[in-house]
């Protein structure tokens, strides 16, 4: 088992600092809520740009349960990042090191996300939401919309994740 170092320590407990700033404000300021998922998200990275994967997935963990507390325990607002955002630049990360056909993992994530939203419009918006269209074709309206989404959505945290590396190796050197 690889020995963690110091700084890749000091990295996971900054993305977990970051991430549970980025849920609590985004949890108790509105219209932030979803900004705060893809800050959280763009912080649980930088453990990963040193492939720390215990520093990324405790990060993950304390994030969620100091989210949670700072937050007032506003479980609904934070079960978007528990179910997905917090998991998926794991799952990129493990995607990547593993090989996986892209299109492969593609589908499987997006079958998640779609997932997720459906978990989310379950509890969350407890079933019912301001559109009569939307509540009554749900299913369908996440299958495609979701996964339209969700695709951008991937390609773009990709990206964002080859940024976030580049600028790890610049402060703390190639490893």
């Amino acid at each position: 088992m690889k020995k963690i170092s110091a700084y890749e320590i000091a990295l996971s407990a900054i993305a977990c600092a970051l991430a549970t700033i980025a849920l609590t404000v985004g949890a108790l300021v509105p219209g932030l809520l979803f900004s705060g998922y893809l800050l959280a998200s763009f912080a649980l990275m930088l453990p990963l740009a040193k492939q720390c994967w215990w520093g990324e997935i405790l990060a993950y963990i304390g994030a969620c349960i100091l989210g949670l507390l700072f937050s007032g325990i506003q479980i609904w607002d934070v079960l978007p990042f528990i179910v997905f955002f917090g998991l998926h630049p794991l799952a990129n990360a493990l995607q990547l090191k593993t090989k996986i056909n892209r299109w492969i993992a593609a589908a499987i994530k997006a079958l998640w996300f779609d997932g997720a939203m459906y978990v989310v419009w379950r509890f969350v918006f407890e079933m019912s939401t301001s559109f009569a269209f939307v509540d009554e074709y749900i299913i369908p309206v996440i299958l495609v919309g979701g996964t339209i989404f969700f695709f951008a959505y991937d390609y773009l945290f990709f990206r964002c994740q080859a940024a976030v590396n580049a600028l790890v190796n610049r402060f703390f050197g190639k490893k």
